[in-house]
């Protein structure tokens, strides 16, 4: 489908309210699922880096304990 002008483009035969509202969920929908992938792969490196912390002193303080058997 071609168009004659940028006016016509946009109205899309009538229905351009319907196809630039469409398009505008759409992207919103992709930005938010975007962020919260973010948000959630750093909340996952920040616990796995707690779980390691909290590792490595258990296993210091079980080597302590048994040092001191």
């Amino acid at each position: 489908m071609q168009f004659d002008s940028i006016t016509a483009f946009l109205d899309m035969g009538g229905y351009g309210f319907f196809v630039w509202l469409s398009f505008g969920f759409g992207l919103i929908a992709l930005l938010t699922l975007v962020l919260q992938s973010k948000s959630a792969l750093k909340r996952a490196k920040s616990d796995i880096a707690k779980r390691i912390v909290t590792e490595q002193k258990q296993k210091l303080a079980a080597q302590q304990q048994n040092n001191h058997r």
